[in-house]
């Protein structure tokens, strides 16, 4: 869309250097002498320059005007669609956790047995209810924004003071993953929104691929970037694998390298590590 920005080129004024220099021509051609004449085409020359002069500015205020509003109509449009995208994987991000919780709660139900096993059911299939509306509600709320012309609503945007409730959800699905933020002095928008979608995505990938397990969350900053480490234990009994469409971890990628850092993913023991570089000088 960044090829869609209104441009500004306006004649104008290559139009008022021609009238002036068809004058000059003019003038140069008659010559110069005291008679009526040369001084009477000489009072034309110079009215007829003051009002190219006053025209084109007249008209290079309008054009400025035409061309602000275009421009206000661009960048709204592109807020707009860069909103959506946002949404979009706020969509994939909400889809991934509430399916991945049932996946867990549902294998409990299967696999319980025996009087305290069905406690452990009951309570399964009520997570399964409970996170199967809110996941529907939820979709449809984003869809319905999606579908809708206009801008879209902003909500703030996810800081670290929203990591705890990220890991706490993760916990509810399942894991038993422990937080750990060092100082990180004062950290971007930009930096923070990532960090959060970088925990968000490991504990969910971890869901969907190993299950109930333990995962361990570092963060730290070195120097003028942060590094974000997401750990698991690997599978601490038998699961079988839910993977998803294999773009969370792409889009992840994407996100991180468009703000110049790094994303390097694999197995390291029975584990799997995600760990993200993010750069972001302290205190800009």
């Amino acid at each position: 869309m960044e090829n869609d920005r209104p441009t500004w080129r306006s004649r104008v004024w290559l139009a008022v250097g021609i009238v002036i220099l068809g004058l000059a021509l003019l003038l140069m051609t008659i010559g110069v002498d005291d008679s009526t004449a040369t001084w009477s085409v000489a009072l034309v020359a110079a009215g007829v320059t003051a009002a190219t002069v006053g025209w084109a500015l007249a008209q290079t205020r309008g054009q400025r005007r035409q061309y602000e509003a275009q421009l206000a109509e661009w960048a709204a449009e592109r807020a707009r669609q860069t909103e959506r995208l946002r949404i979009a994987g706020d969509l994939h991000d909400l889809v991934s956790h509430g399916l991945g919780l049932i996946t867990v709660r549902a294998t409990t139900a299967r696999t319980a047995a025996g009087s305290e096993g069905e406690a452990d059911r009951t309570e399964a299939l009520a997570d399964i209810e409970r996170v199967s509306r809110e996941t529907t509600t939820e979709l449809r709320r984003m869809l319905t924004v999606l579908r809708t012309p206009g801008t879209a609503p902003l909500r703030p945007a996810d800081t670290l003071d929203d990591l705890p409730e990220i890991v706490q959800a993760a916990n509810a699905a399942g894991l038993d993953a422990a937080l750990g933020i060092d100082e990180l002095g004062e950290a971007s928008p930009g930096a923070q929104l990532t960090i959060c979608a970088v925990v968000r995505e490991a504990l969910n990938n971890t869901l969907r691929h190993v299950g109930p397990t333990q995962a361990r969350i570092d963060i730290h900053r070195e120097r003028e970037a942060i590094v974000v480490n997401v750990q698991d234990a690997g599978p601490a009994g038998p699961w079988h694998p839910h993977p998803g469409a294999g773009h969370g971890l792409d889009g992840l990628r994407e996100r991180v390298t468009t703000l110049g850092g790094e994303l390097h993913t694999g197995t390291e023991g029975r584990g799997f590590t995600v760990t993200a570089r993010i750069p972001d000088r302290e205190g800009s």
